[in-house]
């Protein structure tokens, strides 16, 4: 047993955060103001996006990017069947059908383009592209197939904050960052993501059109905001639109934009511990490590293994957590859950294979190299190939 137990995720936070809380209960206004202003200006030249909306969580973003889409009632969404259930829950709320599809292959667990053009049928209207781990997805093909089926691309980059596509034939949309090429992206800020508020989301685009939807409905369907009548710049307002209290306060927003300027850094140093993870892995013979040639900019949220069997991973966590590592799941099956039994779906192979063999193993930015040195030993020992 470990003399201090090995966390899946820790958070970096410091008197950065504790003056932001404090500049934010001296103001005396907590709900969506000039904090989440900020935030969301920040945010929208950080990403290029034209369009940022802070939001309550990365649910909310999705839900806000198909009510805007218009989608609803007798329409499918094509996803990917790994991914948290969010995206999921969000298709069934507005009335629409979650398609699932399978991803590309146990190394690389992002949804399968050539899956997508299957599944299309004439009730679809949306793909959604979820950037596993902190890599995106294969933007390239998924844009090209959403344009000649005039279908919307949701992107789910809630573990991609600060990942960059980078295409291999530097065809468009080579270069864009992780959330900005499709119609709508969405990100979460949940206490284990990479920019960590506790709760929080970010839903932008660049289309108008959709701005103008998501603003609306971000807040009740009105006009305008508390702020902006608390500041006399609105006088009363309207309700235009069935909208929904969406918003994020003040407490978020400040430790968002605290999180922000520590992103560059912190990413950086997650690949760096993610890099140590594969030279280290890469001489356990049956295992695999997705994304090992993967030739984008990723955010590198997870790190993650493939065993041999389900046998071996279950040992392998087993063993983990005797010893006081934390390793977690990413993700099992949608349609596995009994919520969505009547979604199940035939040719998700792979995604069954990955979601009974991987395991997530701990990273943060505050990690040390001691801790991926025994986490990789101590995994080593449960594979049974310890030198």
């Amino acid at each position: 047993m470990l003399t201090t137990p090995i966390p899946l995720s820790d958070l970096d936070y410091g008197p950065d955060e504790e003056a932001a809380v404090l500049r934010v209960l001296r103001g005396k206004w907590l709900s969506m103001g000039p904090e989440v202003q900020a935030f969301e200006s920040e945010m929208s030249e950080f990403l290029d996006a034209k369009h940022a909306f802070a939001v309550s969580s990365g649910t909310a973003a999705l839900h806000l990017a198909y009510l805007a889409l218009g989608i609803g009632a007798g329409d499918e969404v094509i996803q990917p069947a790994i991914n948290f259930v969010a995206a999921a829950n969000t298709t069934v709320a507005v009335g629409a059908t979650p398609v699932f599809a399978d991803i590309v292959g146990l190394d690389e667990p992002t949804i399968d383009p050539e899956a997508v053009e299957r599944l299309i049928s004439p009730q679809a209207r949306a793909v959604v592209v979820m950037h596993y781990g902190g890599y995106p997805g294969r933007l390239a093909q998924l844009s090209e197939i959403c344009a000649r089926h005039r279908l919307a691309l949701v992107e789910d980059a809630c573990h991609a904050i600060g990942a960059r596509y980078l295409d291999p034939s530097q065809r468009p949309p080579h270069g864009a960052q992780a959330g900005t090429v499709g119609d709508v992206g969405c990100f979460s800020f949940f206490s284990n993501k990479n920019m960590a508020m506790g709760e929080g989301g970010l839903v932008v685009t660049n289309r108008d059109d959709l701005a103008e939807r998501l603003r609306l409905l971000r807040s009740h369907g009105m006009t305008s905001l508390t702020w902006d009548r608390h500041t006399g710049h609105a006088v009363g307002y309207d309700v235009v639109a069935h909208g929904y209290n969406y918003r994020l306060d003040e407490l978020h927003a400040a430790l968002g934009r605290c999180q922000w300027r520590k992103l560059p850094g912190n990413n950086a140093r997650r690949r760096e511990l993610v890099a140590m993870y594969r030279q280290a892995l890469s001489r356990l013979e049956g295992w695999l490590i997705p994304f090992a040639d993967y030739p984008g900019e990723s955010a590198c949220h997870l790190s993650v293994v493939v065993a041999p069997d389900t046998d071996t991973r279950d040992c392998a966590v087993q063993h983990l957590r005797s010893v006081g590592i934390q390793t977690s799941l990413h993700y099992p099956c949608i349609p596995g859950f009994g919520a969505f039994h009547r979604f199940a779906t035939d040719g998700i192979d792979r995604c069954l294979a990955f979601a009974s063999r991987a395991i997530t193993l701990p990273l943060f930015p505050t990690m040390t190299t001691d801790h991926v040195d025994e986490t990789c030993r101590q995994l080593a020992l449960a594979a049974g190939q310890h030198d």
